[in-house]
């Protein structure tokens, strides 16, 4: 049987080839986009104050759910910009589904150094997107 961790690994090694595979940021950007584009929509009443992400300049929404019995955490999100909502998928597909000691031994900050996002994005959209990893990480060590 697979272990969570070496889930998150493939999950990452996955996600950076795909990214190594693609030329240039105009490339990685729309496949960005692709991914958001799977993910899906939430409910109007889980749109609400408690789910809502401070710190982005674009509405977004995380629903961030603990199974005890199972000791895994669950995301799901929405966006109403292409490239956020892409953004949030990445953090979905790669931390939806692990422990919350996993999720805080992996952090978001490693990944997006490791895929040069941060670097990519305008400062608006990079705040954002560490407003995004922080909410999942927070969740986490609330649940630890």
């Amino acid at each position: 049987m697979e272990t969570i961790e070496n889930n998150f690994a493939k999950r990452f090694e996955d996600l950076k080839s795909d990214f190594d595979f693609l030329d240039n940021w105009e490339d990685r950007y729309r496949h960005i986009i692709d991914m958001g584009k799977k993910i899906a929509p939430l409910s109007e009443i889980e749109k609400n104050d408690e789910t809502k992400i401070r710190g982005c300049a674009s509405q977004v929404w995380l629903v961030c759910e603990y199974n005890k019995e199972a000791n895994i955490i669950t995301f799901r999100g929405e966006s109403d910009s292409t490239l956020v909502q892409g953004l949030l998928s990445i953090l979905i597909a790669l931390y939806s589904s692990l422990s919350p000691f996993e999720i805080i031994n992996n952090p978001p900050q490693n990944v997006f150094d490791a895929l040069n996002l941060q670097d990519a994005l305008t400062p608006s959209r990079s705040n954002g997107l560490k407003s995004m990893a922080s909410r999942i990480v927070e969740f986490a060590k609330e649940n630890a």
